[in-house]
């Protein structure tokens, strides 16, 4: 249930992802869930937040640059079967990288199944900060991967299931 993703920023250049591919594949490693964003959409998303907050540690025209050079990036978030392996492998390769717990579920694949989970971490009052998920098809298991505020809280819903 509770699993660690590693969130890392590549290059928005043709080819960044196969090269980061590439590498975990040559190390045995599998990508078990993979998300990819415009590095300058999470900047925009931190701004909007701190806003909300008021908690901004930047000013407005700060933040407007840093989106203006972050659309060279990408926010890449992976869960892998070797967590451990790949971290060492990014390290060595000098990739800047940061990990984070996250609840990664298994559904079947059908409607109502994700209204449920995230019912379940509304009634037991968890914000659900970011989610991403897939299914290889209609008769495979769906993967969905939660980033809960509360990742002790959100790990005790799925207890005894």
């Amino acid at each position: 249930m509770v699993r660690t993703e590693i969130s890392l920023f590549l290059q928005n250049v043709p080819g960044e992802l196969g090269k980061l591919a590439g590498l975990l594949s040559q190390e045995g490693i599998n990508i078990d869930a993979l998300t990819i964003q415009d590095a300058s959409s999470y900047v925009k998303e931190l701004f909007m937040a701190r806003g909300k907050s008021l908690k901004r540690i930047a000013s407005s025209a700060s933040y407007n640059s840093i989106r203006k050079d972050s659309a060279d990036y990408a926010l890449i978030r992976i869960l892998v079967d070797q967590t451990d392996k790949t971290i060492d492998l990014l390290s060595r390769n000098e990739y800047i990288f940061d990990i984070m717990p996250v609840i990664a579920v298994e559904l079947a694949n059908r409607p109502g199944e994700l209204a449920e989970i995230a019912a379940k971490f509304g009634k037991e009052g968890i914000n659900i900060n970011y989610v991403y998920g897939s299914v290889a098809g209609p008769d495979a298991k769906c993967l969905f991967v939660f980033c809960p505020d509360d990742i002790e809280l959100a790990a005790k819903v799925f207890v005894g299931e």
